[in-house]
Protein backbone atom coordinates (compact mmCIF):
# COMPACT_ATOMS: atom_id res chain seq x y z
CA UNK A 1 0.00 0.00 0.00
CA UNK A 2 1.34 3.36 -1.06
CA UNK A 3 2.26 5.57 1.74
CA UNK A 4 -0.30 8.98 1.93
CA UNK A 5 1.18 12.37 1.15
CA UNK A 6 1.33 14.79 3.51
CA UNK A 7 1.31 18.35 2.85
CA UNK A 8 1.91 21.42 4.68
CA UNK A 9 0.29 24.95 2.95
CA UNK A 10 2.08 27.92 4.36
CA UNK A 11 -0.44 31.47 2.94
CA UNK A 12 2.19 34.49 3.60
CA UNK A 13 1.59 38.06 2.57
CA UNK A 14 4.45 37.88 -0.24
CA UNK A 15 4.34 34.04 -0.58
CA UNK A 16 2.59 30.72 -1.28
CA UNK A 17 4.80 27.65 -0.29
CA UNK A 18 4.18 24.12 -0.28
CA UNK A 19 5.64 21.46 0.68
CA UNK A 20 5.01 17.64 0.16
CA UNK A 21 6.47 14.64 2.15
CA UNK A 22 5.67 10.73 2.88
CA UNK A 23 6.42 8.25 5.10
CA UNK A 24 9.40 5.47 3.28
CA UNK A 25 7.49 2.18 4.83
CA UNK A 26 11.43 0.63 4.30
CA UNK A 27 13.36 2.72 6.49
CA UNK A 28 10.46 4.57 8.09
CA UNK A 29 11.72 7.91 7.62
CA UNK A 30 9.64 10.50 6.50
CA UNK A 31 11.57 12.22 2.80
CA UNK A 32 9.94 15.82 1.65
CA UNK A 33 9.58 14.93 -2.31
CA UNK A 34 7.93 18.45 -3.15
CA UNK A 35 7.62 21.74 -3.09
CA UNK A 36 6.33 24.87 -4.28
CA UNK A 37 6.57 28.73 -4.25
CA UNK A 38 4.58 31.22 -6.17
CA UNK A 39 3.96 35.27 -5.14
CA UNK A 40 0.79 35.59 -3.17
CA UNK A 41 -1.91 37.49 -4.72
CA UNK A 42 -5.38 38.36 -2.50
CA UNK A 43 -3.60 38.30 0.79
CA UNK A 44 -2.27 41.23 2.93
CA UNK A 45 -1.07 41.16 6.24
CA UNK A 46 -1.33 37.41 7.14
CA UNK A 47 -5.40 37.67 5.89
CA UNK A 48 -7.27 36.69 2.79
CA UNK A 49 -8.70 39.96 1.05
CA UNK A 50 -9.70 38.62 -2.14
CA UNK A 51 -10.54 34.73 -2.15
CA UNK A 52 -10.40 34.37 -6.32
CA UNK A 53 -7.17 36.35 -6.16
CA UNK A 54 -5.95 34.03 -3.35
CA UNK A 55 -7.21 30.28 -4.87
CA UNK A 56 -5.65 31.63 -7.72
CA UNK A 57 -1.97 31.71 -6.22
CA UNK A 58 -2.88 28.73 -3.91
CA UNK A 59 -3.65 26.76 -6.81
CA UNK A 60 -0.52 27.75 -8.46
CA UNK A 61 1.54 26.74 -5.51
CA UNK A 62 -0.09 23.03 -5.35
CA UNK A 63 0.64 22.67 -9.18
CA UNK A 64 4.57 23.22 -8.39
CA UNK A 65 4.28 20.30 -6.03
CA UNK A 66 2.27 17.50 -7.90
CA UNK A 67 4.56 18.29 -10.69
CA UNK A 68 7.17 17.48 -8.69
CA UNK A 69 5.72 14.14 -7.03
CA UNK A 70 3.70 13.15 -9.99
CA UNK A 71 0.17 13.02 -8.08
CA UNK A 72 -2.42 14.79 -6.72
CA UNK A 73 -2.32 16.41 -3.42
CA UNK A 74 -5.88 15.33 -2.08
CA UNK A 75 -5.28 17.10 1.73
CA UNK A 76 -3.23 20.28 3.63
CA UNK A 77 -1.77 20.94 6.88
CA UNK A 78 -3.02 24.48 6.76
CA UNK A 79 -0.89 27.47 8.78
CA UNK A 80 -2.42 30.23 10.60
CA UNK A 81 -0.94 33.18 11.35
CA UNK A 82 -1.97 37.28 11.62
CA UNK A 83 -2.61 39.96 14.11
CA UNK A 84 -6.22 38.28 14.46
CA UNK A 85 -4.62 35.37 16.77
CA UNK A 86 -5.04 36.04 20.72
CA UNK A 87 -4.28 33.81 23.49
CA UNK A 88 -5.43 33.51 26.93
CA UNK A 89 -5.12 31.21 29.58
CA UNK A 90 -7.45 28.80 31.15
CA UNK A 91 -7.93 25.93 33.77
CA UNK A 92 -10.13 22.93 33.90
CA UNK A 93 -10.68 20.66 36.81
CA UNK A 94 -12.40 17.21 37.21
CA UNK A 95 -13.34 14.24 39.40
CA UNK A 96 -11.06 11.01 38.22
CA UNK A 97 -13.43 8.37 37.71
CA UNK A 98 -12.24 5.37 38.89
CA UNK A 99 -12.78 3.78 42.12
CA UNK A 100 -9.20 2.95 42.63
CA UNK A 101 -7.85 6.78 41.52
CA UNK A 102 -5.80 5.73 38.60
CA UNK A 103 -6.11 8.49 35.77
CA UNK A 104 -6.52 6.96 32.16
CA UNK A 105 -6.28 9.27 28.89
CA UNK A 106 -9.98 9.76 29.30
CA UNK A 107 -9.76 11.71 32.75
CA UNK A 108 -7.31 14.39 30.95
CA UNK A 109 -9.34 14.70 28.15
CA UNK A 110 -12.09 15.64 30.05
CA UNK A 111 -9.95 17.83 32.35
CA UNK A 112 -8.82 19.58 28.90
CA UNK A 113 -12.25 19.70 27.74
CA UNK A 114 -13.03 21.34 30.86
CA UNK A 115 -10.96 23.70 30.20
CA UNK A 116 -12.19 24.96 26.78
CA UNK A 117 -15.60 25.81 28.72
CA UNK A 118 -14.56 29.10 28.98
CA UNK A 119 -15.49 32.64 27.76
CA UNK A 120 -13.89 33.20 24.64
CA UNK A 121 -14.24 37.07 22.63
CA UNK A 122 -17.49 37.25 20.32
CA UNK A 123 -16.55 35.68 17.32
CA UNK A 124 -13.53 34.11 17.73
CA UNK A 125 -13.12 30.71 17.46
CA UNK A 126 -10.53 28.22 19.51
CA UNK A 127 -7.78 26.80 17.41
CA UNK A 128 -5.25 25.17 20.08
CA UNK A 129 -5.98 23.93 23.65
CA UNK A 130 -2.28 23.00 24.80
CA UNK A 131 -1.78 21.56 28.26
CA UNK A 132 1.07 23.14 30.49
CA UNK A 133 1.18 21.13 33.21
CA UNK A 134 -1.39 19.22 35.75
CA UNK A 135 -1.91 19.23 39.36
CA UNK A 136 -2.88 16.08 41.25
CA UNK A 137 -4.75 16.77 44.57
CA UNK A 138 -2.45 19.77 45.10
CA UNK A 139 0.63 18.24 44.15
CA UNK A 140 1.44 21.16 41.28
CA UNK A 141 4.25 20.46 38.35
CA UNK A 142 2.94 17.45 36.66
CA UNK A 143 3.97 16.88 33.30
CA UNK A 144 2.71 13.49 32.74
CA UNK A 145 -0.79 12.40 35.17
CA UNK A 146 -1.13 9.12 33.29
CA UNK A 147 -1.10 5.95 35.69
CA UNK A 148 -0.86 8.51 38.37
CA UNK A 149 -3.35 8.24 41.49
CA UNK A 150 -5.45 10.85 42.87
CA UNK A 151 -9.35 12.32 43.16
CA UNK A 152 -8.73 15.65 41.40
CA UNK A 153 -7.30 16.56 38.25
CA UNK A 154 -6.25 20.36 37.37
CA UNK A 155 -4.75 21.07 33.88
CA UNK A 156 -3.33 24.53 33.29
CA UNK A 157 -3.64 25.30 29.48
CA UNK A 158 -3.34 27.67 26.99
CA UNK A 159 -5.69 28.64 24.53
CA UNK A 160 -5.24 29.89 21.23
CA UNK A 161 -8.05 31.62 19.17
CA UNK A 162 -8.77 33.16 15.48
CA UNK A 163 -11.37 35.53 14.35
CA UNK A 164 -13.72 33.20 12.67
CA UNK A 165 -14.17 35.62 9.97
CA UNK A 166 -10.72 35.23 8.85
CA UNK A 167 -10.34 31.46 9.56
CA UNK A 168 -13.91 31.13 7.53
CA UNK A 169 -11.78 32.93 4.60
CA UNK A 170 -8.74 31.04 4.69
CA UNK A 171 -10.88 27.62 4.83
CA UNK A 172 -12.93 28.96 2.18
CA UNK A 173 -9.76 29.94 -0.11
CA UNK A 174 -8.10 26.37 0.39
CA UNK A 175 -11.23 24.11 0.02
CA UNK A 176 -11.89 26.13 -3.29
CA UNK A 177 -8.47 24.91 -4.67
CA UNK A 178 -10.01 21.25 -4.49
CA UNK A 179 -8.45 20.13 -1.76
CA UNK A 180 -9.61 19.02 1.71
CA UNK A 181 -7.86 20.69 5.34
CA UNK A 182 -6.49 18.11 7.58
CA UNK A 183 -6.06 20.98 10.67
CA UNK A 184 -5.40 24.31 10.76
CA UNK A 185 -2.20 25.04 13.06
CA UNK A 186 -0.96 28.22 13.93
CA UNK A 187 2.23 28.71 12.24
CA UNK A 188 4.46 29.57 14.71
CA UNK A 189 4.31 26.38 16.53
CA UNK A 190 4.55 23.88 12.96
CA UNK A 191 7.76 26.31 12.56
CA UNK A 192 9.13 25.20 15.75
CA UNK A 193 8.58 21.51 14.59
CA UNK A 194 11.04 22.10 11.64
CA UNK A 195 14.05 24.25 13.82
CA UNK A 196 13.84 23.85 17.40
CA UNK A 197 15.53 20.59 19.03
CA UNK A 198 14.20 19.02 21.89
CA UNK A 199 17.43 19.95 24.45
CA UNK A 200 16.25 23.56 22.97
CA UNK A 201 12.87 23.44 24.23
CA UNK A 202 13.67 21.86 27.58
CA UNK A 203 16.43 24.61 28.64
CA UNK A 204 14.17 27.32 27.29
CA UNK A 205 13.94 29.04 24.20
CA UNK A 206 12.01 31.54 22.14
CA UNK A 207 11.28 31.44 18.66
CA UNK A 208 10.53 34.36 16.58
CA UNK A 209 9.46 34.19 12.91
CA UNK A 210 9.67 37.39 10.87
CA UNK A 211 7.24 37.27 8.76
CA UNK A 212 6.18 39.87 6.16
CA UNK A 213 3.73 41.55 7.64
CA UNK A 214 4.15 40.23 11.46
CA UNK A 215 6.01 38.20 13.97
CA UNK A 216 5.56 35.72 15.66
CA UNK A 217 7.05 34.08 18.63
CA UNK A 218 6.72 30.90 20.77
CA UNK A 219 8.70 30.42 24.26
CA UNK A 220 9.19 26.87 25.61
CA UNK A 221 10.77 25.61 28.41
CA UNK A 222 10.99 22.14 30.15
CA UNK A 223 9.64 21.04 26.91
CA UNK A 224 6.33 22.95 26.79
CA UNK A 225 5.39 25.64 25.49
CA UNK A 226 5.30 28.45 27.98
CA UNK A 227 3.92 31.34 25.57
CA UNK A 228 3.09 32.33 22.18
CA UNK A 229 2.32 35.63 20.86
CA UNK A 230 2.10 37.82 17.40
CA UNK A 231 3.35 41.22 16.90
CA UNK A 232 1.86 43.51 14.11
CA UNK A 233 5.20 44.37 12.43
CA UNK A 234 7.45 42.60 9.41
CA UNK A 235 10.09 42.84 7.16
CA UNK A 236 7.84 44.53 5.00
CA UNK A 237 7.74 47.51 7.78
CA UNK A 238 11.61 48.06 6.92
CA UNK A 239 11.35 48.27 3.57
CA UNK A 240 8.48 51.08 4.32
CA UNK A 241 10.86 52.93 6.35
CA UNK A 242 13.20 52.30 3.53
CA UNK A 243 11.06 53.68 0.41
CA UNK A 244 9.74 56.59 3.57
CA UNK A 245 13.22 57.24 3.80
CA UNK A 246 15.04 57.85 0.41
CA UNK A 247 11.29 59.19 -0.57
CA UNK A 248 11.00 56.53 -3.32
CA UNK A 249 8.71 53.75 -4.55
CA UNK A 250 8.21 50.22 -2.23
CA UNK A 251 9.63 48.38 -5.53
CA UNK A 252 13.05 50.24 -5.10
CA UNK A 253 13.15 49.96 -1.52
CA UNK A 254 12.91 45.88 -1.47
CA UNK A 255 15.79 45.62 -4.30
CA UNK A 256 17.95 47.69 -1.78
CA UNK A 257 17.09 45.73 1.39
CA UNK A 258 17.80 42.39 -0.50
CA UNK A 259 21.05 43.75 -2.09
CA UNK A 260 22.20 46.25 0.41
CA UNK A 261 20.33 45.71 3.62
CA UNK A 262 22.62 45.41 6.91
CA UNK A 263 20.89 45.72 10.38
CA UNK A 264 24.15 46.75 11.84
CA UNK A 265 24.77 50.53 10.78
CA UNK A 266 28.22 49.96 12.80
CA UNK A 267 29.49 47.79 10.04
CA UNK A 268 29.20 49.78 7.32
CA UNK A 269 31.28 52.78 5.86
CA UNK A 270 30.68 56.01 6.18
CA UNK A 271 31.57 56.59 2.79
CA UNK A 272 30.07 53.73 1.03
CA UNK A 273 27.12 55.36 -0.92
CA UNK A 274 24.69 54.13 -3.90
CA UNK A 275 22.93 55.52 -6.81
CA UNK A 276 18.94 54.92 -6.74
CA UNK A 277 19.62 55.16 -10.62
CA UNK A 278 20.64 51.81 -10.57
CA UNK A 279 17.24 50.72 -9.29
CA UNK A 280 14.81 52.90 -11.27
CA UNK A 281 15.32 54.73 -14.14
CA UNK A 282 12.99 57.68 -12.89
CA UNK A 283 15.80 58.13 -10.45
CA UNK A 284 19.43 59.94 -10.19
CA UNK A 285 20.34 60.64 -6.04
CA UNK A 286 23.01 58.91 -4.44
CA UNK A 287 22.20 57.67 -0.84
CA UNK A 288 24.55 56.91 1.82
CA UNK A 289 24.55 52.75 2.78
CA UNK A 290 25.03 53.56 6.47
CA UNK A 291 21.68 55.90 6.27
CA UNK A 292 19.61 52.77 5.10
CA UNK A 293 21.49 51.05 7.60
CA UNK A 294 20.21 53.07 10.50
CA UNK A 295 16.85 53.06 9.18
CA UNK A 296 16.69 49.32 9.03
CA UNK A 297 18.42 49.04 12.70
CA UNK A 298 15.89 51.32 13.90
CA UNK A 299 12.51 48.65 12.70
CA UNK A 300 14.71 45.53 13.61
CA UNK A 301 15.44 46.84 17.37
CA UNK A 302 11.79 47.76 17.29
CA UNK A 303 10.59 44.78 16.71
CA UNK A 304 12.90 43.00 19.08
CA UNK A 305 12.29 45.14 21.98
CA UNK A 306 8.30 44.26 21.44
CA UNK A 307 9.11 40.31 21.75
CA UNK A 308 11.36 41.86 24.79
CA UNK A 309 8.42 43.22 26.31
CA UNK A 310 6.31 40.22 25.80
CA UNK A 311 9.54 37.97 27.39
CA UNK A 312 8.90 40.55 30.34
CA UNK A 313 5.62 40.05 31.04
CA UNK A 314 6.44 36.00 31.55
CA UNK A 315 9.61 37.01 33.50
CA UNK A 316 11.58 35.36 31.11
CA UNK A 317 13.75 38.71 29.61
CA UNK A 318 17.72 37.56 29.52
CA UNK A 319 16.32 34.16 31.18
CA UNK A 320 16.04 31.99 28.21
CA UNK A 321 19.69 29.60 28.25
CA UNK A 322 19.02 28.28 24.90
CA UNK A 323 18.70 32.13 23.71
CA UNK A 324 16.33 33.16 20.91
CA UNK A 325 16.21 31.36 17.45
CA UNK A 326 15.40 33.50 14.47
CA UNK A 327 13.48 32.27 11.33
CA UNK A 328 11.13 33.31 8.61
CA UNK A 329 12.27 35.60 5.60
CA UNK A 330 12.83 38.73 7.99
CA UNK A 331 15.93 36.84 9.40
CA UNK A 332 17.60 36.49 6.49
CA UNK A 333 19.10 40.44 6.95
CA UNK A 334 22.81 40.52 7.43
CA UNK A 335 23.53 41.18 10.76
CA UNK A 336 19.99 40.45 12.61
CA UNK A 337 21.66 37.90 14.81
CA UNK A 338 23.76 40.83 16.10
CA UNK A 339 21.28 42.73 17.00
CA UNK A 340 19.35 40.14 18.61
CA UNK A 341 22.38 39.00 21.11
CA UNK A 342 22.52 43.06 22.08
CA UNK A 343 18.75 43.59 21.99
CA UNK A 344 17.69 40.06 24.37
CA UNK A 345 21.17 39.94 26.34
CA UNK A 346 20.78 36.48 25.28
CA UNK A 347 22.07 33.85 22.60
CA UNK A 348 20.71 33.89 19.32
CA UNK A 349 21.04 31.61 16.06
CA UNK A 350 18.97 31.26 13.15
CA UNK A 351 16.62 28.30 12.91
CA UNK A 352 17.48 26.73 9.72
CA UNK A 353 15.74 23.61 9.23
CA UNK A 354 16.57 20.43 10.92
CA UNK A 355 17.48 16.79 10.11
CA UNK A 356 15.77 17.07 6.50
CA UNK A 357 15.40 13.98 4.53
CA UNK A 358 15.43 15.91 0.74
CA UNK A 359 17.09 16.22 -2.43
CA UNK A 360 15.48 19.89 -2.80
CA UNK A 361 18.44 22.31 -2.13
CA UNK A 362 15.51 25.18 -2.43
CA UNK A 363 14.09 24.43 0.70
CA UNK A 364 16.75 24.43 2.86
CA UNK A 365 16.08 27.96 3.89
CA UNK A 366 14.58 30.36 6.34
CA UNK A 367 11.81 30.94 3.97
CA UNK A 368 10.48 27.52 3.60
CA UNK A 369 10.75 26.41 7.38
CA UNK A 370 6.66 27.20 8.13
CA UNK A 371 5.52 24.82 5.19
CA UNK A 372 8.44 22.40 6.49
CA UNK A 373 7.14 22.74 10.18
CA UNK A 374 3.81 22.28 8.98
CA UNK A 375 4.61 19.15 6.65
CA UNK A 376 6.13 17.79 10.16
CA UNK A 377 3.37 18.51 12.52
CA UNK A 378 1.48 16.45 9.88
CA UNK A 379 3.73 13.59 9.80
CA UNK A 380 3.46 13.52 13.90
CA UNK A 381 -0.18 13.64 13.91
CA UNK A 382 -0.48 11.01 10.99
CA UNK A 383 1.98 8.88 11.36
CA UNK A 384 1.86 8.72 15.25
CA UNK A 385 5.83 7.78 15.12
CA UNK A 386 6.21 9.76 18.80
CA UNK A 387 2.36 10.66 19.18
CA UNK A 388 0.94 14.01 18.46
CA UNK A 389 2.92 17.13 18.54
CA UNK A 390 0.96 18.27 21.07
CA UNK A 391 -2.26 16.61 23.26
CA UNK A 392 -4.95 17.16 20.88
CA UNK A 393 -8.10 16.43 23.75
CA UNK A 394 -11.17 14.22 23.37
CA UNK A 395 -10.19 12.41 19.88
CA UNK A 396 -9.53 8.30 20.49
CA UNK A 397 -7.86 8.30 16.90
CA UNK A 398 -6.14 9.65 14.46
CA UNK A 399 -8.82 9.34 12.36
CA UNK A 400 -11.61 11.00 14.51
CA UNK A 401 -9.34 13.91 14.59
CA UNK A 402 -9.43 14.29 11.01
CA UNK A 403 -12.95 13.57 10.50
CA UNK A 404 -13.58 16.22 13.50
CA UNK A 405 -11.39 18.59 12.10
CA UNK A 406 -13.30 18.34 8.64
CA UNK A 407 -16.21 18.54 10.16
CA UNK A 408 -15.60 21.73 12.45
CA UNK A 409 -14.27 24.34 9.18
CA UNK A 410 -17.15 22.93 6.70
CA UNK A 411 -19.78 23.80 9.40
CA UNK A 412 -17.57 27.09 10.11
CA UNK A 413 -18.34 28.30 6.26
CA UNK A 414 -21.50 27.51 5.74
CA UNK A 415 -22.13 30.68 7.43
Amino acid sequence: MKERLITGLDIGTSFVRVVTGQFNPQDGNFYIIGCGEVPSAGISKGVIVSIEDAVSSITSCLEQSERMIGSPIERVFVGISGAHIITQESKGVITVSRANGEIKEDDVDRAIQAAQAVATPPNYEILHVIPKNFIIDNQTGIKDPLGMTGIRLEVATQIILGLSSQIKNLTKAVYRTGVEIDDLVLSVLANAEAVLTKRQKELGVALVNIGESTSAAAVFEEGDLLHTFIIPLGSNHITADIAIGLRTSLDVAESIKLEYGQAVSENVNKKEEINLGDFSESENESVSLKYISEIIEARVEEIFDMVDKELIKIDRSGLLPAGVVLTGGGAQLPGIIEVAKKRFRLPASLGLPLNINTAIDKINNLSFTAAIGLAYWGAETIGGKSGKPFHLPSFKSVSELAAHAASWLKNLIRF
